[in-house]
């Protein structure tokens, strides 16, 4: 007997991780009310971070006012894009009865077609629609108090996440002292070096994001302008703002251009505008995102969609963001554990290693 210690069969050792993970799954399902405000305003907080350090270190602003004031520039900032939206859709619907119009010769062109190719007059067709109107009418108490619930729900979200931010920002000296003291002294560095590395990565990827989508809706704007497209401006926020969705945004931007378009001007516009939104993202996807967001974390593709997919049935629209930037906190923590490294390795993929195997050999 050599007193070594042997380890489980690989077959436990698998069957604890997989009802590990779905342990935590369920936790995180059922805690979605505060750990969604809570995630949200953790980043928010990294992303404020250095806005309350100066206030605090270069203007000698308390802790409190300093977190409170660098909460209030945030929101002006997202104010500031909410006016610049909800100025254009005003001006989209003073221009109802030109929209009202187009949809109508919309619909009767849809209606001719279906009359020929499927032999349904437009008589049955108009009754199917009040039919359905019918129905929807009434319903419309309920559909009506579920709207108003979800508004509700969403604006006590958004206190939250503002409150969140605002206690962490406040007491983020303290909970960094509790995460050194919760592990040992012979870690400490690495702790530290963690924590470190996921503020500044986290804010670097946050900005980039925001820089991003403001270069996207620049780009966007201009060739809108150049093609004649009503709206322009309009339709260059949206694309920018729901550009910052992976992979999915795209889509949804591109389905909300081409209805505005649609609605607003002639089929040849509709086209030109579907390819310039598809070109647009190509060439985000494949130069502006690298060179703005960086390349500090490079997440594996296959992963981060797997991500995206896990973190809308988790969370929903809210898990669709949060999932990279909880990716990245994941690979940050792997990349700096012995044991956990080969799961960092499939986080990010063969080129990064690449990448540090070729910088190594140049430095020696």
């Amino acid at each position: 007997m050599t007193g070594r210690k042997l380890l489980p069969p690989f077959y436990e050792q698998l069957a604890l991780v997989l009802i590990g993970i779905i342990s935590l799954s369920y936790l995180v399902i059922l805690g979605k009310e505060i750990l969604d405000p809570l995630m949200f305003g953790f980043l928010f907080a990294v992303l404020l971070l250095p806005v309350s350090d100066f206030l605090e270190r270069k203007l000698r602003f308390p802790r409190s006012i300093s977190s409170f004031a660098a909460i209030i520039l945030f929101v002006g900032f997202i104010s500031l894009v909410g006016y610049l939206v909800g100025s254009q859709i005003s001006s989209l619907a003073s221009d109802w009865p030109m929209l009202k119009t187009q949809i109508t010769q919309s619909i009767d062109s849809i209606q001719s077609w279906i009359e020929v190719s499927f032999h349904i007059n437009t008589d049955k067709q108009m009754n199917y629609v009040h039919d359905t109107t019918q129905k929807i009418m009434e319903s419309g108490t309920v559909v009506l108090g579920t709207t108003f619930g979800a508004v509700s729900s969403l604006l006590l979200f958004y206190v939250f996440i503002l409150i969140f931010t605002f206690f962490i920002l406040f007491y983020r000296r303290l909970l960094i002292r509790f995460i050194m003291r919760v592990f040992s002294d012979d870690h400490s560095t690495t702790v530290m070096d963690v924590v470190e590395n996921i503020q500044k990565i986290l804010r670097q990827y946050i900005v980039g994001l925001i820089l991003e989508m403001v270069v996207v809706s620049g780009i966007t704007c201009a060739v809108f302008w150049i093609l004649n497209v009503k709206y322009a401006v309009l339709l260059g926020i949206i694309v920018g703002l729901f550009n910052i969705i992976p992979y999915i945004g795209i889509f949804t931007a591109l389905l909300l251009s081409c209805i505005v378009t649609f609605a607003t001007g002639s089929v040849q516009q509709t086209v030109t505008v579907a390819v310039s939104v598809i070109g647009i993202h190509a060439l985000d996807a494949n130069v502006l995102l690298p060179i703005i967001v960086g390349s500090k974390v490079r997440l594996n593709a296959l992963i981060t969609f797997i991500g995206i997919i896990v973190g809308e049935m988790i969370w929903g629209l809210s898990g669709m963001f949060l999932s990279i930037p909880v990716i990245a906190i994941f690979k940050i923590i792997f990349d700096r554990v012995p044991s956990l490294k080969p799961w960092g390795y499939l986080l990010g993929g063969e080129y990064e290693y690449e990448d540090k195997a070729q910088k190594e050999l140049k430095t020696e």
